[in-house]
Order: structure tokens, then sequence, then C-alpha cells
């Protein structure tokens, strides 16, 4: 947990969790004390299927010991390796949970490959708002906007508060270059469009990445700029459109399945909603099988 020094401007504090390398953000209007959460984790462990609040809550401590007051609860796109915790936050708060409308599509296609029944909604409504290209809203006194950002997946959006654009998994910082296109959905030219987006705004704006994955063993690192990403990221540089695609498309047939791919996605397609009790009590992750293409010995 470290805190970015800021006047004027949002004050941003990444949480890393490491066992999906991922980041978890709470922004904050420094003048009204308002905040927003992106992308918790709710913690999953895949070899006992034991589910736990530990990440969740050490944001919420967080925000009650700053005496800050949740705005939002904010995802940017629907994760393949880790579980969303914005059902477990709206419960415990009642703040409002947003995504991008077009989860609606990543509904639809997920659903289709578990085969879930006609019961469970392919529509949105596990979340109290859907944001389009351009929609704006508040955080205290902040303005934010979002920037709809395919590639990753076909709902991605980037987040701009004040200076600052949460860019989820469309950039790495600069030695990580970009996410992976190959996800049901996923588009590597969407991708480099998505990135050209982000690269137009102003040099200076401070950008916060989804995951790092501390390449060469450095230090865990989240923040860069337009300007160091236009410079130095390892993916981006002197790539046109189409090299980027070749570059994205090679790479990405070298990379495995995350983890936890599959249970993953049938928790955030529902909001981060585990799966209802059966009538025993328990609660019961549903795997395709021969869903994802070949397994890597093939």
């Amino acid at each position: 947990m470290t805190e970015a020094p800021t006047t004027g401007r949002p004050e941003v504090t990444a949480f890393f969790e490491p066992r999906s390398c991922s980041l978890q953000y709470v922004v904050a209007d420094p003048a009204s004390r308002a905040c927003a959460i992106i992308d918790p984790v709710l913690d999953f462990d895949e070899k006992s299927g034991a589910t736990a609040t530990r990440s969740a809550d050490a944001l919420l401590a967080f925000i009650r010991e700053r005496g800050l007051a949740l705005d939002w609860i904010l995802d940017t796109h629907p994760h393949a390796d880790h579980f969303s915790a914005a059902g477990y936050l709206k419960d415990r708060t009642g703040a409002p949970t947003a995504i991008g409308e077009h989860i609606v599509k990543v509904q639809r296609l997920w659903k289709e490959l578990y085969n879930l029944p006609d019961s469970v909604p392919a529509d949105g409504s596990q979340w109290d708002r859907l944001f389009a290209d351009g929609d704006r809203f508040r955080i205290g006194g902040l303005e934010a906007s979002v920037m709809f950002s395919p590639g990753h997946t076909m709902a991605s959006v980037t987040y701009v508060v004040g200076d600052a654009a949460f860019v989820h998994d469309t950039l790495f910082m600069p030695d990580g270059g970009s996410a992976r296109a190959d996800f049901p959905g996923g588009d590597a030219g969407a991708l480099w469009r998505s990135i050209q987006r982000i690269l137009s705004l102003p040099d200076a704006t401070r950008l916060f990445t989804g995951h790092d994955y501390q390449p060469g063993g450095r230090a865990v690192a989240w923040e860069s700029s337009v300007a160091q990403q236009k410079a130095g990221n390892a993916h981006v540089r002197g790539q046109d459109e189409a090299s980027f695609v070749r570059l994205r498309t090679e790479r990405d047939r070298t990379l495995p399945m995350p983890k936890l791919i599959l249970p993953s996605l049938q928790v955030n397609i529902a909001g981060g909603r585990l799966p209802a009790p059966e009538s025993n009590g328990r609660r019961y992750l549903k795997i395709p099988l021969n869903a994802l293409g070949d397994a890597p010995w093939g």
C-alpha cells in the first residue's frame, strides 16, 4: 500500500494483491474526502476452493481510517484472473457499483459457454450503472469520465479522474508492454486503437495499470505517464497498428490461459457475486470443459 503525494488532484492509493499481481485503487477527492474503489479483489484459493475478503476489507479499513466517504465501486472490465469484490463491497457499504455498458456482450458470450439458465440475466442488471463511452460522473468534487477501451475484452473502459487515468489491462508499465488480446471477444487491432486513444491524453496524465508482473524481478510498480508510455513502452514504441497486431498475436500464442479464467468469469459476469447456494447450502462453480481451445500439450 503506497499513497501518491498529491496537491489539488486525486489522491491515488494502490493496493497490490500478489496472488494475481493485481492493483486495486482507492481514488479520493482531497477536498470533499469522497472516494471510489477501482478493481477490488475477492480472495480465492483455487486449490482449496476457499474464498476470503482480506483484500477488500483492507480497502474498507483504509477508507475508514482516512475518514473517506465511498461514492463508487468501479470495475474496469470483467477480470479473467481474479474474482471481483464489487458485490461484497456493495453489501458492506451500499455504494453503487458500475462497469462499462458492453459488459452485456461479455455476459451473453460467457452465459452460452457456461450454459447458464434463463434465470441468469445477461442485461447488466447486476450493476447499479452501466457506463457508455464519454459518460461523466463525480467523485465528490472531482469530475470523472469514461473512455471505452476495448481489445483486452469487449467491455473494457478507462476511468479518467482529474489528471489520473485508470487503464486496467490495456497498458502495463512501459517495461511490461500491453495486455493480451486472445480471450473470447478480444481483438488486438481494437487494443492498439484503445492504446492510441489513451496516449492522446495530455503527456503529464498519470496512468495507473491493473497488473504488474514485475519483469526481471524488479519491485512492484503501477504508475507511469502518457509521456513515459510513448517514449518507452516495450510493445508500442516504434510500432504501427499492423506491426503491433502481429507482435501481440504472436506473443499471445505462447501464453497459457490464466489459471482462474473459468472460475473468475462465472463470478465476474455476475457483478462479483458467487453462485447461489444449492440445496445443501454450498456454492458451486461450473467449469466448461474443452471450451477455450487446445490444452498446453496439444
